[in-house]
């Protein structure tokens, strides 16, 4: 039977708990009473938590694990294996075609590129289906790399045939592009993914370092030292006593190279990598679930907020970023000097991506963003003014060139810092449960 305290029962408990309580404290005071001043100071101060920042800051500062050291270079690796097609379909096919075809059809060619910027709509597939045998991300991880080898393969005994032609075949061409790009997009979305699991928390922000290093590696193997090997007279004047036609790189060898090195890191991925199982209290996300939290993300005011910040903050250095050097090559600037200057700029981005993440560490990732922001617009206004004071005398004096490498490696750096911050920012904000479509909307809004 429950019995209910009357007011005056419950105040004299009360009393009573009172008069403990005040017996308790009175007898820590005596007992500080009669300790000395310094041994009272002491105590005091050991009965103050330790601030939490402090603990972060000790976290922070810690050295890298050897297991997010290992777990940098599997994301490094994984992120070239995809930079490397997105070279090709990028910058090097378009530069080897524009000299035969019109400006309609290289434009007919850039939808090969348009996987990479719409990947958003089947990244929720990419979270949701999946084998727990072979786990979340190499689900789809181990499948993309082994075709896209396989297609590597494939193009590398025939895309030589179609490009050597008077008249080439833009609509095949974009179609094998389109699908080596639709591979890589997808490979993307599961590795950013399991970036969010495989780095501890505290260097989550070294994810985005990861595929700085990887992707722009790639891309520089795929772009700037294929080309150089592919021309002929660039192995003539560096590596050729006697000239020759032939190049010392040939795009069937270089894709095949690339094929088999496909082979090889999906092969050791599926062996010697195991992914962490399941977690059983993980809730069971349908296609349709994934969907529609996609859409929930998209529907925050915070979210919109910083698309509509990313997409306005850019405008300030797009001009700087698509013509200062169309316009410098078209005042004079050799091709081979701006390779030269891009050439220097490759180590600026390694090195930037590095400090950025050790900057964007800690609960504020988007500062390194900010300041790099403002230096990156003030090299953009300066970029008017070398481009107007571009040298009438030639060759161009080599002050002039030099200006233009501190321009184009600061800029870049200043650029590299912006991307890896606003990256570091979104580690900290996706759900690794479906973290390849947290990180998609990211880079999508980025």
């Amino acid at each position: 039977m429950e019995v209910l305290s009357s007011p005056s029962t419950t105040k004299a408990r009360a009393s009573r708990a009172n008069g403990r309580k005040s017996d308790k404290v009175g007898d820590e005071e005596v007992s500080m009473s009669l300790l000395g001043e310094s041994e009272r100071q002491a105590a005091a101060e050991g009965l103050e938590p330790e601030p939490e920042h402090h603990d972060e800051e000790k976290r922070l500062k810690a050295p890298m694990s050897s297991k997010d050291k290992a777990a940098m270079a599997l994301l490094i690796t994984l992120y070239l294996i995809q930079g490397i097609p997105i070279g090709l379909a990028f910058g090097s096919i378009p530069f080897l075609l524009k000299s035969k075809l019109s400006y309609s059809q290289l434009g007919v060619f850039s939808l090969a590129t348009y996987p990479y910027s719409l990947k958003l709509f089947w990244s929720p597939i990419v979270d949701s289906v999946f084998s727990p045998t072979i786990g979340r991300r190499k689900s789809w991880i181990v499948p993309m790399q082994f075709i896209i080898g396989s297609l590597m393969l494939w193009m590398s005994s025939h895309v030589q045939s179609l490009i050597d032609v008077p008249e080439p075949d833009v609509n095949q061409l974009t179609t094998i592009f389109t699908s080596l790009v639709f591979l890589a997009a997808t490979q993307d979305i599961a590795v950013d993914g399991w970036a969010l699991t495989l780095l501890s928390k505290e260097n989550l922000s070294y994810a985005s370092t990861a595929q700085t290093i990887g992707l722009n590696t790639g891309y520089f193997l795929s772009f700037t030292v294929f080309l150089a090997f592919n021309s002929a007279d660039f192995a003539n004047k560096y590596f050729r006593s006697v000239p020759s036609e032939i190049p010392l790189l040939s795009l069937g060898a270089y894709l095949q190279f690339w094929g088999f090195a496909c082979y090889a890191v999906t092969l050791g991925l599926l062996i010697f990598k195991k992914e962490d199982p399941v977690a059983a209290d993980d809730p069971d996300l349908n296609l349709k679930k994934v969907y529609e939290i996609m859409w929930n993300i998209c529907k925050l005011k915070h979210v919109q907020s910083i698309c509509i910040i990313h997409l306005v903050a850019k405008i300030g250095f797009q001009a700087n970023d698509a013509v200062t050097s169309l316009k410098l090559v078209e005042k004079g600037l050799s091709k081979e000097d701006l390779a030269l200057a891009v050439l220097i700029d490759f180590p600026a981005q390694i090195i930037g991506g590095w400090y950025a993440a050790s900057w964007s560490r800690g609960s504020r990732p988007l500062r390194p963003w900010l300041w790099a922001f403002w230096v990156r617009l003030g090299f953009a206004a300066g970029a008017m003014a070398l481009v107007y004071l571009f040298p009438s005398i030639k060759p161009v004096p080599s002050s002039y060139f030099w200006g233009i490498v501190a321009f184009t490696v600061l800029g870049s750096f200043s650029s590299t810092v912006q991307f890896v911050g606003v990256s570091a920012f979104h580690t900290q904000i996706s759900d690794p449960l479906i973290g390849g479509t947290y990180m998609t909307v990211g880079d999508i809004a980025g």
